[in-house]
């Protein structure tokens, strides 16, 4: 708005003078030559009534030819001065004044996050953030992307982010956290703004190269996350296993606001740090861990033998093309399917009716016996043993932390990239057959694709499927938009950074971990005395509220086969898998 005023001035004070000038040769051309001698007022007006197009003066007509060229001249200018200045000045300011008008400033908020920028990751987190009843608050800079937000609802205002009076206008010092994220020079001024206005509030800085993040916790960020990394290093936890439950190690307990997990693919959750049960406070789930040993299954133990796991169907594998009801899980004793991921879509609970194929990723808990056994389904007979190298298509920030963090788990990484460079074993276009030949692709164990851009990566998926059918390709997205692209091109995996980082942020911020990010799955323990003495197929559990039973605890004892004609007794907890939403209505029908 200052930029406008300051433009109009200048516009107005040069119009004034070019009528100035003008008057003064009107009034002494008129003396010259027509031979008679107006008032320069008189000449004034005259000015004035040919620039405007409201007359032509009371002096028309004239007879020299020198006066006919003058108003002609003046005729062009005024159109030039008056008209081509509408379009600049006039119709911006009328459509400022007749738009939506973005607040610079709110009142009330507290406990809510404040996003600084707006980026595919934010609508992530905020997506996050009001699943959970989180407000959260977004600052913006440009005011046509404030507008359109606040047109779609969100809660935004417009303002400088690096201004301590525009985040003093967010209430940022009664939030819950503020994140940054900008670029990394305008992130790092956020972060000293916010310390600033409230040096209590949490302050997280996304970073796009990790070489800034001492710069950004030296400006006070309690926490310095790199997108790129943790996508990275989540690539290669399902590169080197085929169970990626990642929800933590060493038998994690159930509390009443639940436990956390992974992620669909495409969909990523986010790393948590927070402990989910009040007794394991102070115990930090180690969430990143990446097991190179494709035998065990990585899960989380519940209670007793109870576990938790993620279980990625391969191509081959006999349960591809059956429904559900006849895969065989339901026969698995004290095995219960949770929800399951059909090429990037979440289903909790699943029906019994739908259709596994090879990009199908089951939820299930059970015994580690029984998801040995279920995990022996869901694996190719001809799929590749585990001495097959791992291709890592390109030696980006994220290519470069896939091969650090499978070399550290002690895969075989073969590396290409367009630019030779150490760590690169094959220079060339991972969209070119002939470069993926000369890597190996037809003996590799699996193939990662790291590359910056969507449209290669779609293009090279295709290009591995038709050298290498067997092969398993995991592929890094960066619009999410292009997930089911690549699973459609036959990508067994995805995951987009958006969603890595978004997830990320909000496991963090809400200090929990999620089973399910985009729907928040929740296991929990709880009481049901309204239900005992009923089976749950009396009681109609997973018809009336979506839950899934997976294990009851009864005197001390965790019974893990769970079907429908279980009886619960009053003093029994259940042990219940569900969104936030189904979990109220299990405790409505339950408690």
């Amino acid at each position: 708005m200052i930029d406008w005023k300051r433009q109009t001035t200048y516009y107005l004070l040069t119009l004034v003078a070019v009528m100035l000038g003008y008057a003064v040769v009107y009034h002494e051309a008129m003396a010259a030559f027509e031979g008679r001698e107006p008032t320069f007022l008189h000449s004034l007006q005259v000015v004035v009534e040919t620039f405007t197009t409201t007359g032509f003066g009371s002096d028309a007509p004239w007879w020299s030819p020198e006066m006919n060229l003058l108003v002609i001249v003046m005729d062009l200018t005024g159109v030039v001065l008056i008209f081509m200045a509408l379009p600049v000045f006039v119709f911006p300011l009328l459509e400022e004044r007749l738009s939506t008008t973005v607040p610079t400033s709110v009142a009330g908020y507290e406990d809510h996050v404040v996003i600084c920028a707006h980026t595919p990751r934010g609508e992530t987190l905020v997506q996050e953030l009001d699943s959970m009843d989180v407000a959260s608050l977004f600052v913006v800079s440009d005011r046509d992307e404030a507008r359109d937000l606040y047109e779609r609802g969100r809660s935004v205002i417009h303002g400088d982010p690096e201004s301590v009076e525009t985040l003093e206008g967010a209430c940022v010092a009664d939030a819950r956290a503020l994140v940054a994220d900008a670029d990394d020079e305008t992130n790092a001024s956020v972060v000293l703004s916010a310390k600033e206005a409230a040096p209590d509030t949490r302050v997280v800085s996304l970073i796009e190269s990790p070489e800034v993040a001492d710069y950004h916790r030296y400006a006070g960020a309690d926490l310095v996350v790199s997108p790129r990394r943790m996508l990275g290093e989540r690539l290669a936890s399902k590169a080197t296993t085929a169970v990626s439950a990642n929800l933590g190690e060493g038998g994690l307990s159930v509390g009443g606001d639940g436990i956390g997990g992974d992620e669909p693919p495409g969909d990523d959750a986010g790393d948590g740090d927070g402990s989910t049960d009040d007794e394991n406070e102070g115990d930090e789930p180690a969430v990143d861990a990446v097991d190179a040993d494709e035998s065990a299954v990585d899960a989380v133990e519940i209670g007793g033998e109870l576990e938790i796991a993620e279980l990625l169907v391969h191509r081959g594998s006999p349960l591809v093309g059956e429904r559900l009801a006849d895969s065989g899980v339901a026969d698995l004793r004290g095995t219960n399917v949770i929800g399951a991921w059909f090429r990037g879509e979440f289903v909790t609970p699943p029906s019994p009716d739908d259709v596994i194929d090879e990009h199908t990723i089951l939820l299930v808990a059970g015994p580690e016996s029984q998801l040995e056994r279920l995990k022996e389904l869901t694996l190719s007979a001809t799929r590749h043993s585990g001495g097959g190298a791992v291709l890592v298509a390109g030696y980006g920030e994220v290519g470069s932390t896939v091969a650090e963090a499978l070399a550290a788990a002690g895969s075989r990484t073969v590396v290409v990239d367009r630019v030779e460079g150490p760590g690169v074993d094959v220079v060339g276009d991972a969209t070119d057959p002939q470069t993926l030949s000369s890597a190996g692709i037809e003996d590799a164990r699996s193939v990662v694709f790291a590359l910056a851009d969507d449209t290669a990566t779609i293009f090279a998926t295709l290009v591995a499927k038709q050298l290498a059918p067997a092969v398993e390709v995991i592929a890094r997205a960066n619009d999410a938009e292009n997930v089911p692209k690549l699973y459609r091109a036959g990508a067994e995996y995805v995951l987009a950074l958006s969603t890595v980082s978004g997830r990320m942020l909000a496991s963090d911020l809400l200090d929990e971990e999620i089973i399910s990010p985009s729907t928040q799955i929740e296991i929990v323990r709880t009481a049901a005395p309204r239900l005992a003495g009923r089976s749950l197929a009396q009681a109609d559990v997973r018809a009336r509220t979506n839950c899934t039973v997976i294990a009851a605890e009864r005197g001390g004892e965790i019974l893990t086969e769970i079907g429908p004609d279980f009886v619960v007794r009053d003093d029994d907890a259940l042990i219940v898998a569900g969104t936030d939403g189904d979990i109220n209505r299990f405790n409505e029908l339950a408690s």
